[in-house]
């Protein structure tokens, strides 16, 4: 009986390992949205660790991906970007509407943990939000992404950034 459950935990927690080692394809379509529109910096264009986290509080009605590219392995820096997600005439849209460069800090900072040597656009509020959102990426584990993969992705997504409605 106990091989039975030792068995069964070893399935369990290989399967789940090997699912974590992919990363999603909403992340992917969204950094090909960054490096296309050039809002990945050119120190984060090598193959990287990613994280991120999809807000469906905060603005009602829409959905806010964050994702966090980070710096170094040790996830202590990095540079973070908002982008809303809809749907238009049946295709799916990836609107960039904030970037920042945040270092992660033990004490003070502007934010809780959090420091923007370049902030984000937006108020207290925004930078509050971005602050939360990259606290709550760092829980979870970060996906290796080829740069490559994701300049060349098989299902582009519609890419659209603040810049544009200037």
């Amino acid at each position: 009986m106990k091989r039975s459950w030792a068995l069964l935990l070893w399935i369990f927690f290989s399967a789940a390992a090997l699912a974590q080692e992919q990363p999603p394809k909403l992340l992917l379509r969204a950094i090909h949205c960054l490096v296309v529109r050039d809002f990945v910096p050119h120190e984060a264009l090598h193959d990287a660790n990613w994280g991120y986290w999809v807000d469906t509080q905060s603005y009602p009605g829409s959905r806010v991906l964050y994702a966090v590219a980070y710096a170094r392995a040790d996830r202590h820096s990095g540079w973070v970007f908002s982008i809303f997600l809809s749907r238009e005439a049946g295709h799916d849209v990836f609107n960039i509407q904030n970037n920042a460069r945040f270092v992660r800090v033990r004490k003070g900072g502007e934010y809780p943990g959090v420091s923007f040597p370049d902030p984000p656009l937006g108020g207290v509020w925004t930078q509050g939000h971005i602050a939360s959102a990259i606290r709550t990426i760092e829980k979870l584990e970060p996906f290796a992404i080829s740069m490559h993969d994701a300049r060349t992705l098989q299902e582009p997504a519609s890419c659209q950034s603040y810049v544009d409605e200037k």
